[in-house]
């Protein structure tokens, strides 16, 4: 056992939280049982950049009752849940990951993952899979297949397949109906939400709710801010999405119209300075600002660090820039992603669906020996997930009839 985390003696606490998690994830524990009896995982060095929550760490328990072995790390340098790393640890997982470690630490760790010589990975990001490209090639003859969690991940995958880069298969979980229509939508949505409130604990009635992207993680967030009483504003670059958005009752307009109206402004694009430098002296003093993206470059916050006269922590997570006219403006999480900087990231049920979704994506690439490349699942393994869910849920459906299956595989049938 190898580990590095913030303190072991957290465990006990940490085996509470995975006891939580566990009795809300039923569709990831009827994977666990037919792992453990299985073994498709058995000899297999599976190394993870995740975020280390408790819900990952069920994940974690699935994979090694598979038979495989198991070495993890964060994904994101405020994601991890100390308490349920320390746990994770004590379980005899190879664990290295802890809030708020340095940047050199979190490439330090992602190594420490490497180290173990994976035949299979787990990323949410793709810092892991660009690790090994870039740094650690002599690992690529090993890997038999990996998978992405999460939309940025996927962008920087299929930029890399377009540059014919990727080097091993890799399979892209975000893509899977069962994650990016309920981990995406539902998920991001009430944890953006659960974020932003306990950085702020502010009342969201009234206020006008700026949210920048309208992909499945915005129309989420959008929801919860409506539902909260927020007075929505939309901004987005795609005109299929904008006009989404305007049909689903939300006022859509340029950046540049809404940064004054805006009192807080939540990004979700998966893209590099959606609020950019520029934007700043235009919001009214007091507006809060809050990242959902992956990575923390969707608000430039290099540029609001060198526009303010003072910076001041006011709560936990959140921070107070007095820039130069005296306008104040408050950053949630450092600008991360702030469900998980400031609140636990997703609810437990709906990471059941995301993470058996990674734990067949392993199971299904380590059967079938893909070809080096970007992969997504059958559509098989979503219904299959989609079953185990509703099952967990005690919940019963209708199924075809064989006329009816005749008739929908047949054009000979009509008026």
């Amino acid at each position: 056992m190898v580990y590095a985390v913030k303190d072991i003696k957290l465990a006990e606490q940490g085996m509470a939280q995975l006891e939580w998690a566990q009795a809300q994830m039923g569709a990831l524990l009827e994977v666990k049982k037919r792992f453990a009896r299985e073994k498709p995982l058995k000899g297999e060095r599976i190394g993870m950049a995740l975020h280390v929550t408790k819900e990952t760490g069920i994940l974690v328990r699935t994979l090694v009752a598979g038979g495989a072995k198991v070495a993890i790390t964060g994904c994101n340098p405020l994601s991890t849940q100390d308490d349920v790393a320390a746990a994770l640890a004590a379980e005899g997982v190879d664990v290295f990951a802890k809030k708020g470690e340095t940047r050199e630490e979190y490439y330090e760790y992602l190594n420490k993952v490497l180290d173990t010589n994976p035949t299979a990975t787990i990323d949410d990001g793709l810092d892991l899979v660009t690790q090994i490209h870039t740094q650690r090639q002599d690992l690529l003859k090993e890997l038999k297949v990996g998978t992405e969690e999460t939309t940025t991940g996927v962008i920087r995958l299929r930029a890399m397949e377009r540059d014919k880069e990727l080097k091993y298969p890799v399979i892209a979980v975000n893509d899977n109906k069962t994650k990016h229509l309920f981990d995406n939508f539902y998920g991001t949505g009430q944890s953006t939400m659960d974020g932003i409130l306990r950085a702020t604990n502010i009342l969201f009635a009234g206020k006008s709710v700026v949210v920048v992207g309208y992909g499945d993680c915005g129309r989420g967030v959008s929801e919860k801010a409506r539902g909260l009483g927020g007075n929505v504003i939309v901004c987005e670059v795609d005109p299929v999405r904008a006009l989404q958005a305007k049909m689903d009752g939300y006022l859509v307009m340029p950046l540049q119209k809404a940064l004054p109206l805006g009192d807080v402004f939540v990004t979700v694009t998966g893209n590099k300075h959606a609020i950019p430098r520029g934007a700043f002296r235009h919001m009214k003093s007091g507006a809060i600002l809050a990242n959902s993206g992956h990575f923390d470059v969707e608000i430039d916050v290099a540029a609001l660090e060198k526009m303010s006269v003072r910076k001041k922590r006011m709560r936990w997570q959140l921070d107070e820039y007095t820039l130069r006219n005296g306008k104040k403006l408050y950053l949630c999480a450092e600008g991360r992603l702030v469900n998980l900087g400031a609140a636990e990231g997703h609810p437990s049920t709906v990471m059941s669906l995301s993470f058996c979704g990674q734990a067949l994506a392993l199971e299904y690439g380590l059967k079938h020996r893909l070809e080096a490349g970007l992969h997504v699942l059958p559509d098989s393994v979503d219904r299959h997930i989609a079953r185990l869910q509703l099952h967990a849920m005690g919940i019963q459906i209708d199924r075809l009839t064989k006329e009816q299956e005749k008739y929908l595989n047949s054009w000979k049938e009509g008026t």
